[in-house]
């Protein structure tokens, strides 16, 4: 029993950060390309900006994540980053 926690404490904070660089940094991009669409300008310029910028939010929210000191560091700034992302997004719906 003290092997397999021993196991789960190593490995756990990894696993952490690899669920929090694949969905975390998902959920980042969705949000950061969807609060695009509330800029002052054409549709399909934002839709366009959106898209291309998802592609650098995700590759930046992965480095973030492994780049934090800690699991709970790289989760907190992925959801502070989304919380200010959030409202905007909301408002284009």
């Amino acid at each position: 029993m003290n092997a397999l926690i021993r196991q789960v404490r190593s490995t756990g904070p990894l696993m952490s950060r690899i669920i929090a660089a694949v969905f975390g940094g998902y959920a980042l991009a969705a949000l950061a390309s969807v609060a695009v669409l509330a800029l002052p300008i054409g549709k399909p310029q934002a839709v366009l900006t959106g898209m291309l910028a998802s592609f650098a939010i995700y590759a930046g929210a992965v480095i973030w994540v492994f780049a934090a000191r800690s699991a709970w560091r790289s989760w907190a700034g992925l959801i502070v980053a989304a919380a200010m992302l959030a409202p905007l997004a909301w408002s284009v719906g």
